[in-house]
């Protein structure tokens, strides 16, 4: 039983970082539909920002994940303003190889600043708990808590701000919200820096238990794609659920099944729930 116990707080702390990242994947998606490839590197850009504020300048951790949020959060906004908006009226394939140029570049850019070396990112919060029975760090009970509060907030600015309503009607109708006039914009720009916000604060909370390298986003990134997929393009509840569907089946397959396989689950559980439900779980309009 308590492998168990434990192998589920694993999940659930996995699950929470990929369901941050992948709602910030899918709030891109379900706006502009854009498959942002590029996420992954914003990702990696804000566990490297958060690293440098620490170990270089010296700051407290939670100061250090509210800088890396707010540049993250610009690079996101000045990759749309950059990137993707001179590309809105091209072809689809154009954002596409956009965002892998992106991602390439800052990817350059990181080893040419940081090195090719894995740096490991301190934490204040290593210290050992007892939570119900079962002996966790208080970093990866930090992770769960900081990202369902992530979550909550998101949500409560969603349903409850004007700018949040405006980005959801922007979701399900970019021209009618352009006619009712909602700066379509100001909401792309906004929409970008909220997923660059929220890559960073997954990777600032999960750095001090993986590691900080170049290429981190990519695994991350490629299971986020998984997520929103799984819980239906564009669509947060999805995200979320799909999140944790998959931390949960991770953490269990590598105890039970084989830990050389579990990032392979990922890509079996696509392709079963898939063939239950193409849409995936929450298809769109389920918002």
């Amino acid at each position: 039983m308590e492998v168990l116990g434990q192998q589920l707080f694993n999940g659930l702390t996995i699950g929470s970082i990929y369901s941050l990242v992948a709602l910030g994947l899918t709030l891109v998606y379900g706006i502009l539909h854009i498959p942002n490839f590029a996420h992954g590197a914003l990702y990696m850009m804000g566990g490297y920002i958060t690293f440098t504020m620490m170990t270089v300048v010296g700051v407290h951790y939670w100061l250090a994940i509210f800088v890396s949020v707010v540049v993250v959060g610009l690079l996101g906004v000045l990759m749309e303003r950059i990137v993707f908006h001179p590309l809105r009226d091209a072809p689809p394939i154009h954002d596409k190889i956009a965002a892998i140029g992106v991602l390439l570049f800052l990817e350059a850019l990181a080893q040419w600043i940081w090195g090719a070396d894995y740096q490991s990112l301190p934490t204040p919060y290593g210290q050992v708990v007892n939570l119900f029975g079962l002996t966790v760090t208080l970093q990866r009970v930090l992770i769960v808590v900081a990202a369902v509060l992530a979550m909550i907030l998101l949500n409560l600015f969603l349903k409850k701000t004007f700018t949040g309503a405006s980005i959801i009607a922007m979701s399900q109708n970019r021209e009618g919200a352009h006619l009712v006039g909602i700066n379509t914009n100001k909401v792309a720009m906004l929409t970008f820096m909220i997923s660059g916000g929220l890559a960073a604060i997954a990777a600032s909370l999960s750095a001090p238990i993986n590691l900080v390298f170049p290429g981190m986003g990519h695994l991350v990134i490629l299971k986020a794609f998984v997520i929103i997929i799984l819980g239906g393009m564009g669509s947060i509840p999805g995200a979320i659920l799909g999140g944790y569907i998959l931390g949960f089946s991770e953490s269990l397959g590598a105890t039970y099944l084989s830990n050389d396989y579990k990032d392979i689950i990922a890509f079996v559980l696509l392709v079963i729930i898939l063939t239950v439900k193409p849409t995936g779980l929450f298809a769109r309009g389920g918002h």
